[in-house]
């Protein structure tokens, strides 16, 4: 309870108390971020734009209450100055930049020489501009919490250094700061020129088209044309803007030249709107005292809304970068420490690799991944296309015919002979060879693919780690395929060795005859239905052919039973015709001798042609020639489908077991072997320098996401003091009291009127 009401003692009356130098204080913190670490996280805060010589750097001035910018004819803002304003109890003042932390500037001559010294180190002492940043925060009992960035001002000719694009290029650097919604712009124009012409209305119109975050300032009102003032442009009926307009008078350069203090601008400033009827009832909206106040309340409230955002976003960035950090860990210096790190990697490796086989991580909704590939190139590649080969298409009838004729040797076979059958048969088992090899290939490329998938973030800071690992692990894949390869030859070679007719799947005897005879059948009788067509004369000379052939075969059959020759036979003949023509020519010797003779001329005229260096069947294919072939193709398509079916389902085993599930066994002994080792240790846990840079900007920005979440965790956002706001009254602006001024309000006559509001 002590402690509670203690901090309820130290917290802020008001939030508007706190909540700008909260934003202050991450300003310091975020300043050390930049680029893709920044996105994302940017502050609320003022910018201050306009065209060269437009009066920026006087408003700021004002607002300070001292003399601390450079100043003069020519361009003097060449970098941003992001100027943080804390108020404070103490009467003295000083300075701090965040580029000399530890040190303040008393003296504010020598502030303005420190910006002039850095902006000449980044832009050179020629007029060059720079976009880097100087930060100042000012220490000042005289001023109200307020944020602004004076950005260089717009110009259109190049002098000096300046490149010739210089004006795209401030305006680009001046849209980095005001497209941001967090941004409040504030548009400097001069009273003495168009303000349909302002370069910084029209830039805070590209930024804010809706015009709720930016507020007009007008300058130079005392060096407008006599007979001419601001009123319409300060009541925005020139180009309006929600959050208004507010007419200051700066110091000329004049003043600047003898040395006119900020106080005496001040003095005059209030004299001349009291004393020009134009302004009067204006007074919500005439003075830096306003424009001061005006600002801490704008800004007040577009915190408190962003707040709440910005914490997210930090965050959630937070969490990231710690993730990116947790990737990265911390540097093994020792021994040891890189051998613990490289046994976990060797760990973390293994497993991802099996549990991407099994499809336990990284499930995507797009593709097929890891395992899911091969069973697909199991089921949907090797089967299906193994169920796809007809194993008679690359058999002829004239293969079948030539097959069985050479079965049955010299003798010819009586029977249908096995051997022809067994022959084809293993031909085309073993055409199952290729693709179960082109198989076990295919699941080797893909256990390579899922490889190289694995740990892939963390083995990206040790290059030559991944580089060994790639080697390793693709050697030990080849040796396991090797085995595969192996056993998948011999499955094959097995179902070619032992023809196994006794199956119970397989199709033969009485069965396979009456398939091939209903197979022959339809085919005879279509052949013969378009004999009968062609004619009778046709089907007579056919039958008549027939019955010679059949005649001749029975007489050489005979003959050849006989043992006799074609020869024998006619001499047979021609002894039998010659002894019917009497008895008597037998005897007479004188008459035998010239038939002997003549016919020995006729038969040495009759030669037998010699056979081809290449035999075949006859083209003529008999009934039972027919059926014989249809058997054979029967027998060959049983068995091969039981084959295959066996194929189908021993070859994806064979490679499981001695591949895909061998690697996951022994992957990782077999790394640890060749990779864990005293000698390596040092080579393999090299890192990059790019991953030491990496490593280290982390480390940075995760230290400055951390200091940025603990001070918003301190900063209490109760709903009831960011309702209750900052209250003007209570609050005022601690600029210099200028001589004249009466204590009835902040500013006397120019206290806010009724019937304005102050926003």
């Amino acid at each position: 309870m002590a402690k509670s009401a203690a901090a309820a003692d130290a917290a802020p009356e008001t939030v508007g108390q706190a909540v700008i130098p909260l934003v202050n204080s991450l300003q310091d913190i975020l300043a050390r971020l930049d680029g893709e670490d920044a996105a994302g996280l940017e502050l609320p805060q003022v910018a201050a734009i306009g065209g060269q010589s437009s009066g920026k750097s006087s408003v700021l001035e004002a607002l300070v209450g001292r003399d601390f910018l450079p100043r003069g004819p020519d361009i003097c803002t060449r970098r941003p100055l992001v100027l943080q304003l804390v108020r404070h109890e103490a009467p003295e003042e000083w300075g701090e930049f965040l580029h000399a932390p530890g040190r303040r500037f008393h003296d504010f001559e020598q502030i303005k020489h420190e910006i002039q010294l850095e902006t000449d180190k980044e832009a050179g002492d020629n007029k060059g501009v720079s976009e880097k940043q100087i930060r100042l925060k000012i220490f000042s009992p005289n001023v109200l919490d307020i944020t602004l960035v004076d950005l260089p001002g717009i110009t259109r000719v190049p002098v000096g250094d300046q490149p010739s694009d210089i004006e795209s290029r401030i305006r680009t650097m001046i849209m980095q700061y005001i497209k941001h919604p967090s941004c409040i712009i504030l548009a400097v124009s001069p009273a003495n020129a168009d303000l349909a012409n302002s370069d910084a209305l029209q830039l805070a119109r590209l930024a804010d088209p809706a015009g709720s975050r930016t507020i007009g300032v007008i300058t130079k009102l005392d060096i407008m044309d006599r007979g001419t003032d601001a009123r319409n442009f300060l009541l925005g009926n020139v180009i309006p803007l929600k959050l208004g307009y507010v007419g200051v008078v700066n110091r000329s350069q004049e003043d600047i030249n003898f040395n006119r203090s900020v106080k005496d601008a001040l003095a005059f400033e209030e004299k001349f709107f009291s004393t020009l009827p134009a302004y009067h009832g204006l007074s919500h909206c005439c003075g830096v005292p306003q424009l001061a106040k005006k600002l801490n309340m704008i800004l007040l409230k577009h915190i408190t809304d962003m707040l709440p955002g910005l914490k997210a976003r930090i965050n959630a960035q937070l969490v990231a970068v710690a993730k990116e950090h947790a990737v990265y860990g911390d540097t093994a210096e020792s021994t040891a420490g890189q051998g613990v790190k490289l046994l976990n990697i060797l760990r973390q490796y293994c497993e991802a690799f099996t549990s991407m086989v099994e499809g336990k991580i990284r499930v995507s909704t797009d593709k097929l991944s890891g395992g899911a590939r091969i069973h697909y190139i199991f089921q949907s590649i090797f089967v299906k296309s193994l169920e796809e080969i007809d194993p008679c298409k690359s058999i002829t009838d004239e293969d079948i015919r030539t097959a069985i004729q050479n079965s049955g040797g010299p003798k010819g076979a009586m029977f249908l002979p096995e051997v022809p059958f067994e022959i084809l048969v293993r031909k085309q088992i073993g055409r199952l060879l290729d693709p179960s090899l082109q198989c076990a290939q295919f699941i080797y490329d893909e256990l390579i693919k899922i490889s190289h998938g694995c740990l892939t973030s963390e083995l990206q800071k040790f290059p030559i780690l991944r580089r060994r690992m790639g080697e390793v692990v693709s050697n030990f894949l080849r040796d396991g395929l090797r085995p595969s390869e192996m056993m998948i030859t011999h499955i094959i070679e097995m179902e070619m060795d032992y023809i196994n007719t006794s199956h119970p799947s397989f199709v033969g005897g009485s069965k396979v005859v009456e398939l091939a005879k209903h197979e022959v059948l339809p085919s005879k009788a279509s052949t013969s239905i378009s004999g009968r067509k062609d004619g009778m004369i046709v089907g007579s000379e056919m039958q008549l052919t027939a019955e010679r052939s059949q005649k001749s075969r029975a007489v050489f059959a005979r003959d050849a039973t006989r043992g006799t020759t074609s020869e024998q036979g006619l001499q047979a003949d021609m002894d039998a015709g010659t002894s019917s023509t009497g008895g008597s020519q037998m005897g007479s010797s004188s008459k035998l001798v010239p038939q002997v003779r003549s016919l020995d001329n006729l038969c040495s005229i009759i030669q037998l042609k010699e056979p081809p260096i290449t035999l075949k069947p006859t083209e003529n294919q008999s009934e039972q020639d027919a059926t014989e072939v249809a058997i054979v193709k029967l027998l060959i398509k049983s068995y091969y489908d039981i084959v295959r079916k066996s194929i189908e389902d021993a070859i994806p085993k064979a490679i499981m077991h001695f591949l895909v599930n061998h690697t996951k066994r022994e992957l990782h002994n077999f790394l640890i072997r060749k990779l864990y080792r005293d000698n390596l240790l040092n080579e393999l846990m090299r890192e990059t320098d790019e991953v030491l840079i990496r490593r280290q900007r982390i480390q940075e920005t995760l230290e400055v996401l951390e200091q940025a979440h603990r001070t918003l965790e301190e900063f209490p956002l109760e709903a009831e003091k960011i309702e209750k706001g900052y209250d003007l009254a209570d609050h005022a602006t601690g600029l210099p009291k200028i001589h004249g001024l009466t204590d009835d309000g902040p500013y006397g006559i120019y206290t806010s009127s009724p019937n304005h509001s102050v926003i």
